[in-house]
């Protein structure tokens, strides 16, 4: 694995290379980076060259200006994939990873071959769009009232993120040093600006990518898995389900790896 920086307009991207194939791009949800995404990525290596990376401002990624857009988001992964001077990628993001995954698709198609996106918070789709935002809404006033701890506390609960569900080898994470500091931009810009971001939903349908909506297979009661069925409904696609719930990436890896692989269509290399 090779891991280094990327210079990107206001900030530098750590990201980590490994594996051999065609590039794909993982881009985590939450406050998630490199860390999170560390089992995924070892079982995707045996058929791909995976690239991870931090978001501006969290953990080994800097930022002299933070992402006050998810376009601004968008717009570093795109630089990421530029420094490689590969073919068009494939991408796997997951919750805001899905909503910046699909921007960077309608933004810069050419760099894009196929995308993932699983459960993209996409309140405007919505019937009553107040059902997402005020969810939203609420985790930033528990910040702001009783701090990060207490806000993630909320979100992972409205979430239903249950970490009891995971595979068996998969190991409770030790927190991070900077686990407040990455919670307290993910509540501080990243919230907003999902809150603020509208999908162009006809350019991803007239995307020349192949675009998969997808939701976690027990996220059903959750307003992210109804966002991606409207999506891909919206997209005349079908929705595919992935192991687990919202959070699948993290603690069921390597069944999330061989959805990926099935979804994606490619085979291991002998």
């Amino acid at each position: 694995m090779k891991k280094s920086t990327v210079p990107v307009p206001g900030a530098r991207l750590l990201h980590t290379v490994r594996g051999d194939g065609p590039v794909l791009l993982l881009i985590a949800g939450g406050h998630h980076g490199i860390d999170a995404t560390e089992p995924l990525a070892r079982h995707l290596a045996d058929r791909y060259t995976v690239v991870t990376y931090d978001r501006r401002g969290l953990s080994g990624s800097t930022a002299d200006a933070p992402a006050k857009t998810l376009a601004t988001h968008a717009e570093d992964a795109s630089s990421l994939l530029g420094s490689l001077d590969r073919e068009p990628a494939l991408v796997y993001g997951t919750s805001i990873g899905a909503l910046i995954a699909l921007e960077l698709t309608t933004r810069h198609p050419e760099q894009v071959a196929a995308v993932v996106a699983h459960e993209p918070p996409v309140p405007h789709l919505l019937p009553e769009p107040g059902q997402g935002l005020g969810r939203l809404l609420a985790v930033e006033e528990t910040f702001r009232a009783h701090g990060a701890d207490a806000a993630m506390r909320a979100f992972a609960a409205d979430l239903d993120i249950d970490p009891a569900d995971s595979e068996p080898d998969v190991s409770p994470r030790t927190p991070r040093p900077d686990r407040v500091r990455d919670a307290e931009v993910l509540l501080t810009y990243d919230l907003p600006a999902v809150r603020a971001h509208v999908l162009d939903l006809a350019a991803l349908a007239g995307s020349p990518a192949r675009v998969v909506v997808a939701a976690g297979e027990k996220s059903g009661h959750l307003w992210t898995y109804t966002c991606a069925e409207l999506l891909s409904g919206v997209l005349g696609t079908r929705m595919v389900t992935f192991p687990g719930g919202h959070n699948g990436y993290v603690f069921r890896p390597r069944a999330t790896a061989e959805r990926i692989h099935e979804v994606l269509g490619v085979t291991r290399r002998t």
